[in-house]
């Protein structure tokens, strides 16, 4: 049993430590999937089930998606759980709710993610730990002064939560460093990547008014004052290349070329799909499909070369459904950096990579730019880790419809050495 998107929402994103500080995860999560919910015309009370991604789960909503979905008036007995595939996760959410629909299991399903990048906490050291242990067990007040009295400013120098979660664990570098790795590798210059995050703002720029049929707006407060934010806050459109090229590089100081210029921003925001069987989304029925999930794939690959992973997960889906990458009339990418994006460009047209990478006798095809991130992607608008999957989903669906494209692909690497792809059919 086929699944199809009926409708999706987003949050405006804004950069991380800006507009959006103020709103927790679970606010900005129940902003879209309200709205998803009531653009797809299906009553609140015949929802199956909710999946929602998310990475940096906030200490005071464990299971975000079940706090969120019963917050935002789905039925407590609809069953709720939330998915970590880090970058992916908001695309590994609506691949769940696609299994569940195709499995006879539910008919329909709200799936999406979400991420308060601002509001990743900062650690404690481990000192500052047993000190504050020991105060918690200590039995009469000399004990406790005792254990304050261990107390010493190197105890209190925070650890930035967020920086821990952006350096991987299996092979120690940063997300920015598996970027230059990349570069180096396929020789990527400063030139080109400055070059594509240029086009990423004049895309997203010029694309303003499409982009904001995908958005409700949210209302954060500050104190007694509280300002709707209803767009992006991430595309600037009076960025050059000239400015862009005067920015220092922030992973290798010596010798890199990954900027904040061409990498996405860390980001805050939401995203939602409603996603419903055949009999739900057939014309004529409780709404109309945008379109329908035809197949999604997830692959694996160096932790080192992350960046690379739709080159690995792109010709999987392609594999799996007999579609080709000339089929897609659009393709959404990931932007996580500048390097990354052209260094997945340059492995699908390289019939060497598909030999030794893939063991196929072609190259898997052109990512042409002319039909990809046709609205700007990451760099501009920004890379909510838990939300970003979702989002490309939701763009390229609209897209799609406006454009009656028969196939599209979304596709985005993943922190740990993953890649993940979905294929989009007109429905």
């Amino acid at each position: 049993m086929p699944a199809f998107v009926l409708a999706g929402a987003r949050t405006p994103f804004a950069k991380a430590g800006g507009d959006l500080r103020r709103m927790s995860a679970v606010s900005l999560g129940v902003a879209a999937v309200r709205e998803a919910v009531a653009r797809s015309g299906v009553s609140p009370d015949d929802v199956d089930a909710v999946i929602l991604g998310n990475v940096g789960s906030p200490a005071d909503a464990s299971n975000v998606a079940r706090v969120i979905a019963v917050t935002a008036g789905l039925p407590e007995a609809a069953p709720s759980h939330t998915v970590n595939r880090n970058c992916a996760s908001g695309m590994e959410a609506i691949a769940q709710a696609a299994r569940l629909i195709d499995a006879g299991q539910a008919r329909i399903v709200v799936a999406g993610g979400v991420e308060s990048m601002s509001n990743v906490p900062f650690l404690v050291t481990d000192g500052l730990k047993d000190i504050l242990t020991d105060v918690s067990r200590a039995k009469g007040l000399a004990a406790r002064l005792a254990a304050w009295s261990r107390l010493r400013p190197r105890h209190l120098a925070p650890i930035p939560g967020l920086l821990a979660g952006l350096t991987d664990p299996l092979c120690g570098l940063s997300m920015g460093q598996t970027a230059e790795v990349l570069a180096a590798q396929f020789g990527i210059t400063r030139d080109l990547q400055d070059k594509l995050a240029l086009e990423s703002h004049r895309r997203a720029t010029a694309a303003a008014s499409r982009l904001q049929e995908e958005m409700t707006p949210v209302f954060p407060s500050s104190g007694r004052t509280v300002r709707g934010l209803h767009h992006d806050v991430g595309p600037r459109p009076q960025q050059t290349l000239e400015a862009l090229a005067k920015l220092r590089p922030v992973f290798d100081r010596a010798r890199g070329t990954i900027t904040a210029g061409n990498s996405s921003p860390i980001t805050d925001g939401a995203a939602a799909v409603v996603l419903a069987s055949a009999d739900v989304a057939r014309p004529g029925g409780t709404a109309p499909p945008l379109v329908r999930v035809r197949a999604c794939a997830a692959a694996g690959l160096s932790p080192r070369r992350m960046g690379l992973g739709p080159a690995y997960a792109v010709p999987k889906v392609l594999k799996e459904t007999g579609l080709r990458l000339s089929d897609m009339a659009l393709v959404e990418i990931n932007e996580a950096f500048a390097a990354q994006v052209l260094a997945c460009a340059q492995a699908l047209g390289s019939a060497r990579f598909a030999r030794e990478e893939l063991g196929w006798d072609a190259p898997v095809g052109d990512l042409d730019p002319e039909r990809t991130n046709v609205h700007g992607g990451a760099i501009a608008l920004g890379h909510p880790v838990g939300a970003s999957g979702a989002r490309l989903v939701l763009t390229l669906a609209l897209e799609m419809r406006r454009r009656g494209a028969p196939f599209g692909l979304a596709t985005l690497c993943v922190g740990g050495g993953q890649g993940m792809a979905m294929i989009l059919e007109a429905a």
